[in-house]
């Protein structure tokens, strides 16, 4: 796919920097030094800079904010200028303030601030901002997300049930008392643009908006491949049958931890049959009436998610550059 690493989240370059993992000195040298930042996150929320949103706030590695109750540091990369990234999370903390009810929604448009903090650095929720951060911000924020969120649920061994100890800079868990070695995990979801002539197969899951269609997605199961995954996910979801699969494009996506397939599949059968415990409905939509959604005039059908991979392969298919 000609486009296929401008995807949101998509790869910016970052060096990760692995060998410093094992090396901690180093890396307290370099806040020594003041040649380190850190990024932080609050319930999974990353600190940016207001009003616009645009730009995720890197503070001093020794910022006092980093003394308080946080998880971390991980060690995400090296700039480009030679500082090295640690990200944080803010625990045991909540503003007067909070609405709780807005947090964890489909739409958080909610703002924190903190009282060690100026109030234009604010925590706002990653799925909102993210088209707005430049593909180096993206990429630290959703890594972020997605290793502190893994350590959040990760603090036992699956092997023995004893507490584990946070080794390599944030990317192991090792446990003291059977050995076992546990890595932060990525879960491998397929989505799929599945074509019958000049019409897109569209669904949507309980509980979405009214309106919004997406593509089809499914969690590619233990020793499946990627083509037989999308066969059986849409095959499951819709009824449809699918003949050849192709792979165009991949997104991380750290809600909370998948990495998305982008993958292409010629309908073979056009009769739906939608399976009411995956989704709520598909349909099939024509180009134009894509164009329109897209375009915020189609009373029926809202697009999926700006910066959702599926939104990026539907804009790619409507340009003709798959």
């Amino acid at each position: 796919m000609r486009h296929a690493e401008t995807v949101t989240f998509g790869g910016s370059g970052l060096d990760r920097c692995a060998e410093l993992r094992l090396r901690p000195d180093e890396i307290q040298k370099l806040v020594r030094e003041g040649r380190a930042s850190a990024v932080v996150q609050w319930r999974g929320k990353p600190l940016v800079e207001a009003p616009d949103l645009d730009k995720l706030t890197r503070l001093p590695a020794d910022h006092p904010l980093m003394s308080k109750d946080v998880e971390g540091p991980i060690l995400l990369g090296r700039e480009e200028d030679g500082r090295v990234v640690l990200a944080y999370e803010l625990k045991d903390w909540a503003p007067d303030d909070l609405d709780a009810e807005s947090l964890g929604g489909f739409v958080d448009q909610s703002e924190q601030t903190h009282p060690d903090l100026p109030q234009t650095q604010v925590f706002a929720e990653l799925r909102r901002i993210m088209t707005r951060l430049s593909p180096r911000d993206a990429e630290l924020a959703a890594s972020a997300k997605a290793v502190l969120g893994w350590h959040a649920t990760h603090r036992f061994c699956a092997r023995c049930g004893s507490a584990t100890q946070i080794t390599q800079f944030g990317w192991q868990r090792i446990c003291p008392d059977c050995s076992g070695q546990h890595f932060p995990r990525t879960d491998p979801v397929v989505i799929m643009l599945i074509t019958h002539g000049n019409r897109v197969l569209m669904g949507r899951s309980h509980g979405w908006p009214e309106g919004m269609y997406s593509l089809l997605a499914g969690f590619i199961d233990s020793g499946e491949t990627m083509e037989a995954a999308v066969r059986r996910e849409v095959m499951e979801e819709a009824g449809i049958r699918v003949g050849e699969v192709g792979y165009l494009a991949s997104q991380p996506w750290p809600f909370p931890a998948s990495l998305m397939f982008g993958c292409w599949g010629q309908a073979l059968s056009e009769e739906i049959r939608v399976d009411p415990t995956e989704i709520e409905d598909a349909i099939w939509v024509t180009r134009e009436d894509i164009a329109r959604a897209f375009a915020g005039e189609n009373p029926d059908i809202l697009p999926a998610r700006k910066g959702a991979i599926a939104h990026f392969l539907l804009r790619n298919w409507l340009a003709d550059t798959l």
